[in-house]
């Protein structure tokens, strides 16, 4: 079974039952590395379809206050890439779920991109996300992932024009990360009243499961991610729950169990999901 075979087949396990996704992230190396790998554990007990794990970086594009501080304070630490290889190292046999690696190119360029795609698959990565890669930019970087056996997760705005949303669906690869705001990532009251629209006009394009992240941050919008998409994809409001325990002491276990609760609470919203049409 190839890795990108791995994403697609866990989300697609939801989408056989009529459940959506759901999709945590979490900044590796945050609050700590050996908590990072429980977080994983813990996700995945809880349901997570694929978890999205951020490589802490210095200068991100897309990163709201929130998850940017997470990046901080994990560098602070001492936090290095080969830490975000062998945290995923360390837990991939104990978990179902995809991993998906979430990360500047910046990180990516430094290593060297074919060394980067092999050591991702070697640690157990089933696939990466890069938000600062335009179209016109990426044939290399999917021919590397692609040949390490890798998805390519295309990332589609609302700002993105209706010819560029067909070109990312057709090579992209895995899923189809719809995002639901223009802006930063970050918890918001509200999700746009066009999104509905968005991933219908482009289920045209793609067969791909499409999953709504940027903004997501309770039960409520969960719900009403899932009549509209494959998956939901949550991660200021995490990373806030794990910030805010961090700063009373709390001890890893008691982190955890923080973020276990809230992911079930997430659960609540995740019936019915909406399928292709």
């Amino acid at each position: 079974m190839t890795a990108t075979n791995h994403i697609e087949e866990c989300l697609g396990e939801a989408r056989a039952v009529g459940r959506c996704a759901l999709l945590p992230y979490l900044t590796c190396g945050f609050p700590d590395r050996r908590t990072t790998a429980e977080l994983i554990v813990a996700a995945d007990a809880a349901g997570a379809a694929v978890v999205e794990i951020g490589a802490p970086y210095s200068d991100s594009i897309a990163d709201g206050p929130v998850i940017q501080n997470s990046f901080n304070e994990a560098l602070a630490r001492g936090h290095r890439v080969s830490d975000f290889f062998d945290v995923v190292r360390e837990v991939r046999s104990s978990v179902r779920c995809a991993l998906a690696a979430m990360l500047s190119y910046s990180i990516v360029h430094r290593v060297g991109v074919e060394r980067f795609m092999e050591r991702s698959d070697e640690a157990g990565f089933d696939g990466i996300i890069l938000p600062d890669v335009p179209l016109e930019e990426s044939g290399l970087i999917s021919a590397a992932a692609r040949g390490a056996g890798l998805c390519h997760i295309g990332l589609i705005a609302p700002t993105t024009s209706a010819d560029r949303r067909e070109k990312i669906a057709s090579v992209a690869t895995g899923f189809i990360y719809q995002i639901a705001a223009a802006g930063t990532t970050g918890e918001r009251a509200d999700l746009p009243a066009t999104l509905g629209k968005e991933v219908d006009d482009l289920r045209r394009h793609t067969r791909l499961p499409i999953c709504v992240g940027f903004g997501i941050s309770n039960a409520a919008q969960v719900r009403a991610v899932a009549g509209i998409a494959d998956g939901a994809i949550v991660g200021s409001a995490i990373i806030r729950r794990i910030e805010e325990a961090a700063a009373r002491g709390a001890d890893p276990k008691a982190i955890v169990a923080v973020v276990t609760e809230f992911l079930t609470e997430l659960s609540t919203g995740l019936m019915p999901c909406a399928l292709p049409r």
